[in-house]
């Protein structure tokens, strides 16, 4: 598509999607368009009638020969040709049955979609290209992460710097701690989205969901659903109307979109260590790399920022699919052209998600200037383990005791120990006790190497564990 005067051109589409973000990438584009595309949804929706056709001979309705020749025509089924039909019929599902019907012989016709409703079709195919695409390009891209983060985490176990709250320096953590917070995080969601992916649900009920030509053709329609749905390797749903309970579908965008809140945090701290004053990180940017369209020395974060754009994006489009829960009585059409738009919520998290990745991997760590934003108010944040000592020993307002020090430290510029160095206490502290006044960056980080350990461990084994599972099934 290398003529931009031609309507198929990328260049001739709207979604920054399509034009700019995975359409646009090599690496992208391969992982997407298999599941997520229109043309993928084509596949889908012909998987569903092959099985249905393969589930018919199952139970004796027609014979092998011909659902293997409705499965041999629906592998033949071109996406120009059901797209031309569908302008004549106006419907979609019934333009790829003219399709399947034109190629196989009169003694198969009758059992094309025999019984089905479009959305038996459309519902199941919708949960398993969305499952799959989770299953097999998602969650790899997430344990990705996770082992990025475990290892950076790692890296930076004892990397001592000063913890951070309403953006204001409080006491010391390490930079390992700060990133073992979002291995748990990510670690947490990943398996919720796996759980969530797995709980998708097809159906093969009928117009309204009670089997009623389902009863006509088989005696037992529950068996025939349980045989389609068995070749594309979904569980039917309990119960459905005409379309498939929406809640799973619900619970899978949720755990997606949860997630990809939990990668916009993580952007934000990432960008906002990077403020000029701070510098505690830097993104790493290319010789050739424009930072600024007028200031030429501009170095920005926009990759951090970029993950943190999509999630504004994408996080409010729940609202959509929480709608998409309602459909008047057994089936209306008003969640029809909503639910269309899901999949782009998918696209757009794999994209921030696949930025974050080489982000997490490639983010150079300023140990030097962790240490000097420390130092900062190394003279202040000693007034927490002070007041913790005194209280030890005794001291009934030591808290008070610790504000007043500060303020004091804070006016005249300053330590919390050289104003407390007058104070009666002060010759009562021990060695150890002195050791944490004195080296708080050394001796009061409290759990952060050791937490850092835990989580990292617990997520290796976790992710580890996700593997052979996943490689055995």
């Amino acid at each position: 598509m290398s003529d931009t005067s031609r309507p198929d051109h990328i260049a001739w589409t709207v979604s920054p999607l399509d034009y700019r973000y995975y359409g646009a990438s090599e690496k992208l584009y391969p992982k997407v368009h298999p599941y997520l595309s229109e043309e993928a949804n084509l596949r889908y929706f012909l998987r569903v009638e092959a099985a249905l056709a393969r589930g018919l001979a199952e139970v004796g309705v027609c014979t092998p020969a011909d659902a293997e020749e409705i499965a041999r025509a629906c592998g033949e089924v071109t996406f120009e040709e059901v797209h031309e039909e569908e302008k004549r019929t106006d419907h979609n599902v019934r333009a790829l049955v003219n399709c399947i019907s034109r190629r196989v012989g009169e003694h198969a016709r009758p059992y094309i979609h025999l019984g089905a409703t479009s959305s038996d079709v459309w519902d199941t195919a919708t949960a398993l290209r969305l499952r799959d695409f989770t299953r097999e390009v998602l969650v790899p891209e997430l344990r990705a992460l996770v082992a990025a983060l475990i290892e950076l985490a790692r890296e930076h176990r004892d990397t001592v710097q000063i913890g951070r709250t309403h953006g204001q320096h409080a006491v010391p953590i390490t930079f390992g701690f700060a990133i073992a917070q979002y291995v748990d995080r990510v670690g947490g969601r990943l398996l919720e989205i796996e759980r969530a992916a797995g709980a998708q649900r097809g159906l093969l009920s009928g117009a309204v969901g009670a089997y009623n030509a389902m009863s006509v053709i088989v005696p037992d329609p529950l068996a025939l659903e349980r045989a389609v749905l068995a070749q594309l390797g979904i569980e039917p749903a309990r119960i459905s109307t005409q379309i498939a309970p929406p809640e799973p579908l619900a619970d899978l965008v949720h755990a997606v979109l949860s997630c990809f809140g939990v990668l916009a945090n993580l952007a934000d701290d990432m960008r906002h260590l990077q403020r000029t004053e701070i510098g505690e990180i830097k993104e790493r940017f290319l010789a050739t790399q424009v930072g600024s369209s007028t200031m030429p020395h501009k170095q920005n974060p926009w990759n951090f920022e970029h993950v943190k754009s999509m999630w504004k994006e994408f996080a409010p489009r729940m609202a959509a699919v929480y709608a998409n829960q309602i459909s008047e009585h057994q089936r209306d059409l008003t969640n029809t052209a909503s639910t269309r738009f899901v999949p782009e919520i998918f696209v757009g998290f794999l994209d921030a998600l696949d930025r974050m990745v080489g982000l997490i991997r490639s983010t150079d760590v300023n140990a030097e200037r962790m240490q000097a934003n420390l130092a900062m108010s190394r003279g202040l944040f000693v007034a927490e383990p002070l007041y913790i000592i005194l209280a030890l020993h005794g001291v009934g307002d030591a808290h008070e005791v610790g504000r007043r020090l500060s303020l004091t430290a804070r006016e005249k510029g300053i330590s919390v120990l050289e104003a407390a160095a007058g104070e009666p206490f002060f010759d009562q502290l021990t060695d150890a006790e002195r050791r944490i006044l004195a080296e708080p960056e050394r001796y009061y980080t409290g759990l952060a190497a050791r937490k850092v350990d835990q989580v990292c461990d617990h997520w290796a084994e976790m992710v580890a564990l996700d593997e052979a599972i996943a490689a055995t099934a």
